[in-house]
């Protein structure tokens, strides 16, 4: 990991954003306008006419490249669009979102369902066309949930929280030009071949992964208030993943991963093939660590564990829905102006920060999935709580979104974190924070501290009738003795309840560090940052980590060699490996296999489909897959026989 010691230097999308004009026209924005005013006009001659009608066409170009020890494994290229209708009737303060119960969650029925496509070609009879279909459908829809909601409002009691199910906010009005997915398909395959193929030189690394993807998202938005958005972002990711087992079973992992808003942001091969160098001499590392008893003490989390401590910890319980929904564990609910972590500490949110320093942040974004534009929150400062993030579902107390309404395409929106920052008005130096966790240490007469420096993720459970805890999953942890020896461990996970660990949050440093990734919630996959210096937490507690009871493999891996490849390389290293496998592979005093067989399907495919005359989706792929029959005994009676 690369620590950074800097300020919080950041640039920032500008604050005004441009009005549309005749030159910035859209096909697509003219398409979705026109097919509005004309749904709305023939719907309000209905008994139950809407309130809102919104709509949202997300056109994604990708191209992902996968390789596996030195070699492509899965290659895709598509472009497609899926179209989102958002249709309310009732009133902002009741609509057919309304929950069908004071403790069942407003509707959200559409999360599992399949995107609808619409033409890639723009077209604007077929896209009207698109839209005039889903609309009438979600009218449809719309008007029984009203009937149902209306219904179980009189039979329950009533919610806690009265707030209206839909925030009126200002219309927006903003165009910029669509981009063009610009990506070296060829030199990235290279690249990462390159990237896996010092992991083939090792005899106990068992999955070695690099995964490269390129994404251009772009949005169209309008909706009955006269919103009217047209953005698009590109997006860039490396990442590598390789994996190891200890004598004991235990699985061991280790990641690096990349982002940018560019391809040139992304770090040159150098970097990387040092970050792939590390990354074995930590599972070689990590094969020898002891592993440690579940303990509960004193650790310095670094910055990107402490960037995901928090997010799991305390981002999701600021989101503003769970604020509402009486089965959310609501831990901060009625919390606002209380001190809920130490005075020197400062939490916000900010989208509109396209980068730290160089590192490009993935939860930058100019408006949101409901068309709110991006802003900075404070919901913490100097550890005093003031605000959630906020959709466009008012709760009590908050009554209009604050830009954080998001979703994937296909779900509905919510409050989502974007940019965490987490400041401290007065940070040590890591070599003082060091010390305070000695001086901890020896306060607490505990045999070791512990320094959680990289981690793989986290999960954390907010709901009622369940632990209302979390999960920090670990992936390189030292003990850290009282005289300042540290030494690699492993086996442990960080876990604990929120109210509890951050009673316990002590003290930061000066070291900066951002992990960007994807966070998983209601509405989907979102991306998202996490920043963060390096923080001290006074007592923490950990388990032991799951672990496998299989065996390493059995055969070591295949020989390298470097003759030239001649004939049909496919099928001659299918024959080489089924010999090696028959006459070696035995498990103790168990026989060899009688009968194996290996299958490889290799698929090469060009996909289009079309609609109403459009094109709605393109793609084409390379990929093989392996598939194997192995049988131990003989052909009369065998393991298939149970």
């Amino acid at each position: 990991m690369i620590r950074k010691s800097l300020a919080i230097a950041a640039v920032v999308a500008a604050s005004t954003a441009s009005p549309v004009t005749a030159q910035q026209s859209s096909p697509i924005l003219d398409a979705m306008k026109a097919e509005l005013g004309r749904s709305l006009d023939a719907l309000r001659t209905t008994p139950t006419p809407p309130y809102f009608l919104g709509y949202d066409i997300t056109e994604v170009q990708q191209f992902t490249v996968t390789s596996s020890f030195g070699a492509i494994t899965d290659r895709s290229d598509e472009r497609h669009r899926a179209l989102d209708v958002q249709l309310r009737v009732g009133s902002y303060g009741f609509d057919n979102t309304h929950a069908a119960a004071h403790t069942d969650f407003p509707d959200f029925s559409r999360f599992f369902e399949v995107p609808i496509d619409v033409p890639i070609d723009d077209d604007p009879m077929a896209i009207r066309a698109a839209l005039w279909n889903e609309t009438q459908q979600r009218y449809r829809h719309a008007v029984e949930q009203l009937s149902d909601a209306r219904t179980s409002a009189r039979l329950r009691v009533a919610p806690e929280d009265s707030s209206p199910d839909f925030s009126r906010e200002t219309p927006e009005r903003y165009v910029e030009p669509p981009l063009r997915l610009t990506v070296e398909r060829g030199s990235w395959e290279q690249r990462v071949r390159r990237y896996t193929a010092p992991f083939a030189q090792q005899r106990d690394i068992y999955g070695a992964n690099a995964f490269f993807t390129a994404t251009v998202e772009t949005h169209w938005y309008v909706n009955s208030e006269g919103t009217e958005i047209q953005t698009s972002q590109p997006r860039y990711r490396l990442l590598i993943a390789a994996f190891s087992k200890a004598d004991d079973g235990m699985e061991l992992p280790r990641y690096e991963s990349f982002y940018a808003a560019t391809p040139e942001g992304l770090p040159d091969e150098q970097i990387v093939l040092k970050a792939v160098d590390r990354m074995i001499a930590d599972l070689q590392a990590l094969r020898r660590a002891p592993v440690i008893d579940p303990y509960t003490g004193p650790a310095i989390l670094s910055g990107r564990a402490s960037a995901v401590f928090f997010h799991e910890i305390l981002g999701h319980r600021l989101e503003g829905h769970r604020q509402k929904n009486e089965d959310e564990g609501q831990t901060f609910t009625r919390r606002i102006t209380d001190a809920v972590l130490p005075a020197g500490f400062s939490v916000y949110f900010d989208p509109t920060l396209q980068r730290l320093g160089k590192t490009d942040l993935a939860g930058y974004y100019r408006f949101d999935d409901e068309g709110v534009r991006a802003r900075r929150v404070a919901v913490i400062e100097r550890g005093v709580l003031k605000t959630f993030l906020m959709s466009r579902m008012p709760i009590e107390g908050f009554s209009n979104s604050n830009g954080h309404g998001r979703r994937q395409v296909g779900f509905s929106p919510v409050a989502r974190q974007s940019n965490l920052i987490v400041q401290v008005t007065a940070p040590r130096t890591h070599a003082q924070l060091k010390q305070q966790l000695l001086d901890q240490i020896r306060r607490q007469h505990k045999p070791f501290g512990l320094f959680f420096d990289d981690i793989e993720g986290g999960f954390t459970i907010t709901q009622r009738g369940t632990p209302n805890a979390f999960e920090v999953i670990p992936v390189m942890v030292y003990r850290v003795f009282p005289d300042g020896r540290e030494e690699l461990v492993r086996g442990v996970d960080l876990i604990g309840t929120p109210l509890t660990v951050f009673s316990k949050v002590t003290a930061g440093d000066d070291q900066i560090a951002v992990f960007n990734g994807m966070c998983g919630a209601e509405s989907g996959l979102v991306p998202v940052s996490a920043i963060s210096p390096s923080v001290l937490v006074s007592q923490i507690e950990v388990q032991k980590k799951q672990k496998s009871s299989e065996r390493a493999p059995i055969l070591p891996p295949p020989p390298i060699t470097a003759g030239h490849d001649t004939g049909d390389v496919v099928l001659r290293a299918m024959r080489d490996e089924l010999a090696r496998s028959m006459a070696e592979l035995r498990l103790d005093t168990m026989p060899r296999p009688y009968f194996l067989s290996y299958n490889i399907d290799e698929i090469r495919n060009v996909h289009a489909s079309g609609s109403r005359g459009s094109l709605t989706s393109s793609d084409a792929g390379h990929s093989r897959r392996l598939s194997l029959e192995l049988r131990v005994g003989d052909y009369a009676f065998d393991n298939t026989n149970f």
